[in-house]
């Protein structure tokens, strides 16, 4: 835990630079800290809800046939249900609520979590309904033939999914999962009603001891920048890393020796 400096001088005007520096050099410690709770919880958040994703759109893609068995068609219809109900209740909700229901509604039930934990798993559900939609929209964006080639050569929807679609798929949601974790950083500032110490809460806890909430709050809003333009800068190398060399060519060296042999 940071501590507060001692040594510093209130600035006796309102001159906003000075009050920015004070307040920069005063509460670093905390700012600090909320920036790396921010940061942590918007990462494994999103990580989290990206698997969550992934799960859910693989189900929904898997298609019931009319030769299924009963038990078959119910366990998949029942499943994508739960998944539809979930993807459309998460989503239409806002994070705030779901923060507040989770935290305050859990001990209701026997299950009691503190405010950190509670906010990791509140910001994982919500990024898994939005991605459980991107992920759906990047598999069905993988044109269907490949399916049926896996299908022709014996192999299974997850098998399909795995060695063809997926890798394809992944590359098609990039984008979106570079915007989700953007998102995420800002969106963690909701969580500071069930008093998660991220950076907004950081902020709030500078203001209010001098009653300066503009100058703490464009500290904080300064901070919440550079880190989304960070992370967009990372998601764009990765994306042009997955995309591969843009002057590739294609090996001739099969055809230069069957053209020898004719």
């Amino acid at each position: 835990m940071f501590v507060l400096s001692a040594s510093l001088s209130v600035p006796t005007d309102g001159n906003f630079a000075d009050w920015v520096i004070f307040l920069t050099q005063e509460y670093g410690g905390i700012f600090l800290e909320g920036c790396m709770w921010t940061l942590l919880i918007a990462l494994v958040g999103t990580v989290a809800g990206c698997v969550i994703g992934f799960i859910c759109g693989s189900i929904q893609t898997i298609e019931i046939q009319d030769t299924d068995p009963l038990y078959k068609k119910l366990f998949i219809g029942i499943l994508k249900l739960i998944f539809n109900i979930y993807v459309e209740v998460f989503r239409g909700t806002p994070m705030m609520v779901q923060a507040m229901v989770m935290y305050y509604g859990l001990p209701m039930i026997g299950i009691s979590l503190a405010a950190l934990p509670c906010g990791f798993l509140v910001v994982s559900i919500n990024t898994g309904a939005y991605m459980a939609e991107s992920v759906r929209g990047g598999i069905d964006s993988v044109d269907i033939g490949q399916f049926e080639a896996g299908k022709a050569i014996g192999m299974k929807h997850f098998e399909i999914l795995r060695f063809i679609v997926m890798p394809q798929a992944i590359r098609n949601i990039m984008p979106q999962i570079g915007n989700q974790l953007v998102i995420n950083i800002k969106d963690t500032s909701v969580l500071n009603v069930i008093s998660v110490s991220e950076l907004f809460f950081a902020g709030k806890t500078a203001a209010s001891v001098y009653y300066k909430y503009f100058e703490s709050f464009f500290i904080v809003a300064v901070i919440y920048l550079c880190l989304t333009l960070v992370i967009s800068r990372i998601i764009r190398f990765i994306e042009k890393k997955m995309d591969g060399a843009a002057d590739y060519s294609l090996e001739s060296t099969g055809s230069t020796e069957l053209k020898g042999e004719v």
